[in-house]
């Protein structure tokens, strides 16, 4: 059976080795801090089990013809692609922001193409691993991180010229049975809570920096594996209880201290094979890729749950129909929807890859994002301006509840007298979860950096956009050229970037 419960994942989390580090401390998997990040990964595995949210969070494997959570699922439709992003959106919306679990489908999504790629350019048995690994991901349900922004050391050297060579992950030796790793991977969204930690490489590598080119899959807890934890989670409520209130993350930077990963595990390694090198940019863009797809979903969602605060606050205060209102929704509202069009039009340019993969469109999917992320600190302005200063003075949730003070506080708390004092108790202190708590700053930071800066996204859009092709519009218009060229767009497709791949390294041909 593919779709396991909460329960089972959490009993997997209980059964691991500690090796989580928060604040100095050596923890296990049981600490409180820890669990408001597995709430999140709840929603994953209720609405996989719900019958109401079957379609969405659930698919059929490819490669049992089983059914799987679509978490697990490897795309091999445009309707898979357009199903995850809708999954994505529909569950952030009920967490309150990131559903988390994506990076680790993304990168086997990625994995998936480049693996199946090496095999054929060199004969290698890189996509036999894999397929095999994914099984095992598919039937037990598993949850994923992917690891892959490395510490990077002075930003405009490689990996070869750094002082320290251990700045990007390497692989220090490779052995019959496997290899083992050494550096250290950031910004790792749910590693400690994770069941298996995917690491793929951050860059493009030159021939020089061949032992950087490495790719890996191994559990969480595995021997040399440091997790350097820094949790982020609302503020503890004693009566008001909520959704929001019991959701957090906990990012990761993750140490691998001469870590040995055994061969089967290995899908990617330049150490042995310099020849797979140059499919290390090619396996770092592509995870970027789908993993930006995601974000179509998770960042519109995130759009929305701030006009939803937005929009209840204005009722409350009794200014919702006032013009500057409706102007600051909207302006929320259409980004979410330009956002999520984005991803899906993708989705619908998609195309197969030789693995069956699908990959969607790479200019429509970082334009996307990178709107969301160019908006994402206007988009709380708009919340902070519309819910006003008590967003972050309000007095503290016991206060409420005092003898003394609480009859107080509810008398004048009160806004439009139709609407209870303890619902606008409770907007205020949603509101202080997105605006004034370590969850607030975190997710800020991670809607403009998640997936990639905007600048990422610009980088990958003019190096997927043909300009000759742009350009011979305007020489038309100006009458340099006689002849238009019936319309195509400028846009390189997916299959086209894998044989624009083959043409930059003739070696990889077979």
């Amino acid at each position: 059976m593919g779709i396991k419960t909460f329960e089972d994942y959490y009993e997997r989390m209980l059964r691991m080795k500690p090796n989580v580090y928060i604040d100095g401390e050596k923890v296990d998997r049981s600490d409180p801090r820890i669990r408001p990040g597995m709430n999140v990964i709840k929603e994953t595995f209720d609405r996989a089990n719900d019958p109401e949210y079957e379609d969405l969070c659930t698919a059929i494997s490819h490669l049992t013809g089983e059914k799987i959570n679509r978490f697990t699922h490897i795309h091999q439709s445009k309707e898979d692609l357009l199903k995850k992003q809708q999954m994505t959106r529909v569950l952030c919306h009920r967490v309150g922001g990131c559903i988390q679990r994506c990076m680790g489908i993304d990168a086997m999504n990625a994995l998936s193409v480049v693996t199946y790629e090496m095999d054929q350019a060199f004969g290698t048995d890189y996509y036999k691993r894999w397929e095999k690994f994914c099984r095992y991901f598919q039937e037990n349900d598993i949850v994923g991180n992917c690891a892959q922004t490395d510490t990077k050391g002075d930003r405009l050297k490689r990996p070869h010229e750094q002082v320290d060579p251990d700045l990007y992950l390497r692989v220090v030796e490779t052995r019959k049975d496997g290899i083992i790793v050494r550096g250290a991977k950031v910004c790792n969204t749910v590693a400690p809570y994770a069941d298996e930690i995917i690491a793929l490489p951050t860059r493009f590598m030159t021939d020089k920096d061949s032992d950087y080119a490495v790719a890996f899959a191994i559990p969480a807890d595995t021997d040399g594996v440091k997790l350097l934890c820094r949790p982020a989670y609302p503020h503890k409520r004693k009566k008001l209880n909520a959704p929001i209130a019991n959701m957090g993350d906990v990012e990761s930077f993750t140490v691998f201290d001469d870590v040995f990963v055994p061969k089967e595990r290995v899908f990617m390694n330049g150490n042995e094979d310099p020849r797979v090198t140059p499919f290390a940019g090619f396996l770092a863009l592509l995870f970027a890729h789908f993993h930006r797809h995601s974000y179509t979903g998770c960042k519109a969602a995130a759009s929305e749950i701030l006009a939803s605060m937005a929009a209840l606050v204005a009722e409350y205060n009794g200014i919702e129909k006032e013009k500057h209102v409706r102007e600051k929704l909207s302006h929320i509202i259409g980004t979410a929807e330009l956002v999520f069009a984005a991803g899906e039009a993708s989705a619908y340019r998609a195309e197969r890859a030789p693995s069956g993969t699908y990959i969607p469109d790479e200019v429509l999917t970082n334009a996307g994002r990178r709107l969301a992320g160019e908006e994402i600190y206007n988009e709380y302005k708009i919340l902070a301006d519309l819910s006003g200063g008590l967003s972050v003075t309000l007095p503290l949730e016991g206060d409420f509840y005092n003898p003394e003070t609480g009859k107080l506080l509810h008398k004048y708390i009160m806004r439009n007298p139709k609407v209870p004092a303890e619902n606008v108790h409770r907007c205020f202190r949603m509101i202080e979860t997105a605006l004034g708590s370590e969850m607030a700053g975190l997710m800020q930071v991670a809607g403009l950096h998640g997936g990639g800066s905007p600048q990422m996204e610009t980088i990958t859009m003019m190096a997927r956009y043909d300009l000759e092709a742009l350009k011979s519009i305007a020489k038309y218009l100006a009458g340099i050229e006689k002849e238009l060229p019936r319309y195509t767009r400028a846009t390189v497709t997916p299959r086209a970037i894998l044989e624009r791949f083959r043409q930059m390294y003739p070696q990889v041909k077979k």
